[in-house]
């Protein structure tokens, strides 16, 4: 009980000094990552966290990348990238520009694998994409586009087996040993800070990734999320969802049909 308030009080630290809310995610992931930060920074107690986190706005930033989510990769279940590729690009044709919002973009593979499939579709020349997340040092990574070639050796086999053009080291050039995107790809990119908790909705989207994110809030923050997605889209615009994740038993059930229950793709309905 005394750990539940404790950590009560450094979420509730991190809103009034940060604006950071991390109060309706899931506890146990939050409880379990606190725990993880104090290990290998030293710290003996959560009373010992809050005090450093109100005074230190460095230790306050590397203890976010604690509580945010950064497991991604090129092309990550390629199936997904598959039904993208083969139910949503040929409707996105009939848009002439296209606006997409990949909300909890990470290090920026997803939104990199992203702005390749619509390359391939011919559709990025008429694209905005937008990606956000809530920790600056995974933006900071994603800003730079330079990745190991172990990571894009796995980002290769994803790219082929979710139905790839090309070749994938087309999209990159060698420095040293790592590999640096494409400008063609970076160009087409905004990348910027976002707290789904907290912050306004982007508008005019036709399509919205958020993947493996939604399964780390509460119920009522996720239905804050899918509710700020659901206002985000235009009428007939898509919802990408990770392989957990799903509008059912949700406030907006009823305003989304599946597209691809699989690859947790969604429609907004027309009214």
């Amino acid at each position: 009980m005394a750990e539940r308030i404790e950590l009560d009080l450094l979420l509730e630290a991190i809103h009034q000094r940060y604006g950071y809310d991390f109060r309706d995610y899931a506890r146990e992931t939050l409880d379990r990552r606190t725990r993880q930060f104090q290990a290998d920074h030293g710290i003996d107690s959560i009373s010992d966290t809050i005090a450093r986190v109100l005074r230190e706005p460095e230790v306050f930033f590397d203890l976010i990348s604690y509580f945010s989510i950064n497991v991604t990769s090129f092309f990550r279940d390629p199936s997904v990238y598959a039904a993208l590729r083969g139910r949503v690009a040929p409707l996105l044709r009939t848009w002439p520009h296209i606006k997409v919002w990949d909300a909890g973009c990470a290090t920026g593979e997803e939104v990199y694998s992203l702005a390749i499939l619509l390359h391939e579709e011919e559709l990025l020349n008429r694209a905005t994409i937008y990606a956000t997340d809530i920790n600056p040092s995974a933006l900071d990574t994603a800003k730079a586009c330079v990745y190991p070639l172990n990571i894009l050796k796995v980002g290769g086999a994803n790219y082929l087996e979710c139905g790839g053009r090309a070749s994938f080291s087309d999209y990159f050039r060698a420095d040293h040993h790592a590999g640096v995107l494409d400008s063609r790809l970076r160009g087409k990119i905004t990348f910027a800070r976002h707290n789904l908790a907290m912050d306004a909705s982007f508008g005019e989207m036709h399509v919205v990734v958020c993947r493996n994110v939604l399964i780390y809030f509460n119920s009522e923050l996720r239905d804050h999320a899918l509710e700020m997605f659901w206002e985000s889209l235009e009428y007939g615009g898509f919802l990408c969802l990770g392989d957990k994740e799903t509008t059912d038993f949700t406030s907006v059930a009823d305003r989304f049909e599946v597209v691809d229950g699989q690859a947790r793709i969604f429609k907004k309905k027309v009214p």
